[in-house]
């Protein structure tokens, strides 16, 4: 069941994208300001509070819903994995500023990739030039086809099925939201909800990235995560990123990642670490699509395998 219910989510999403700002989006949005707004008195305590009062509802009442359908009906059942996977998982959540940039840097049209980006990601893009937007396009798109796909993907794949797509889900968005600076959480208070989903995310990242270079540059992919997913503040993050930028053959650590000991320490013809992947063009962009798909196929094969397995 588990197998289907992704691939006819998958499918539906295709069809028919969710847009970001659905209406169970809008709750969960809802829920998080009123437990923020509520709790946030500075302590991270309070961030405890306010995660378990949004997350633990949401999990449990998935769950809930989950147990009395399927003693009321499988087919019932089944579709109510389909609905929740539907919501929680799909790449037509965040894939539209990565078509569009592409759209537009094929068309050469930079000022129009800068704003999109910005939009995207927030960040400052005035006068950035093309290989600093794709790489900034390409380290969005990897963290966010992880977070989308991929992160979902496995938790909805552990024994408690809906609920764990559920609580991955809503855990990304609170560790995320959360921390924006225009929000004005208490760092403390923002602190935990970070803390929980970079536990949570822990083994789906290595999963993912593994993924990754298991359809892409093996070799290169497994160099760079062994040795440059510490460029980046967080961990997860960077073996994502570091296992994606050597599958791909593009460097997207740049100015904004911190090098770590060893690359500051290493000059060449010391052994030390070398330098993984080319500049980033446009080209990178397509390259990259075409590794996210392939990475959901190799999952897709095996969740296939293990549900005929469990069948026989």
């Amino acid at each position: 069941m588990t197998f289907f219910s992704v691939l006819l989510a998958l499918v539906i999403e295709q069809v028919r994208a969710l847009s970001p700002n659905n209406p169970v989006m809008a709750l969960v949005r809802l829920n998080a300001e009123w437990a923020a707004h509520g709790f946030d008195a500075g302590k991270q305590k309070h961030g405890l509070i306010a995660w378990l009062v949004v997350v633990v509802p949401w999990t449990l009442a998935t769950a809930l819903v989950y147990y009395v359908l399927y003693h009321i009906s499988f087919v019932l059942a089944f579709l109510w994995n389909v609905v929740v996977v539907y919501f929680t998982l799909g790449f037509r959540q965040f894939s539209h500023y990565f078509t569009d940039i592409h759209l537009a840097l094929n068309n050469d049209d930079a000022p129009r990739a800068r704003e999109i980006l910005h939009e995207w990601s927030g960040m400052e893009t005035a006068d950035m030039p093309v290989s600093e937007i794709v790489r900034h396009t390409l380290i969005h798109a990897v963290v966010a086809s992880h977070r989308h796909v991929f992160g979902v993907f496995f938790w909805f794949l552990v024994p408690i099925g809906p609920a764990g797509a559920v609580l991955y889900r809503i855990a990304e968005y609170l560790a995320r939201e959360w921390s924006r600076p225009a929000n004005e959480r208490s760092e403390p208070f923002s602190n935990f909800a970070q803390q929980v989903f970079f536990v949570i995310d822990w083994v789906p990242a290595r999963l993912t990235s593994l993924g990754f270079a298991i359809v892409g540059n093996f070799e290169d992919a497994i160099y760079a995560w062994r040795n440059h997913a510490n460029q980046w503040p967080d961990t997860n993050e960077g073996v994502l990123l570091a296992a994606g930028s050597g599958a791909l053959g593009a460097r997207l650590s740049g100015p904004l990642a911190e090098p770590s000991s060893l690359d500051a320490l290493a000059t060449p013809g010391d052994g030390g670490p070398y330098t993984v992947g080319d500049d980033c063009t446009p080209r990178t962009l397509q390259s990259a699509v075409g590794l996210v798909w392939r990475a959901v196929i190799l999952w897709m094969i095996l969740l296939l395998m293990l549900t005929i397995a469990l069948w026989l």
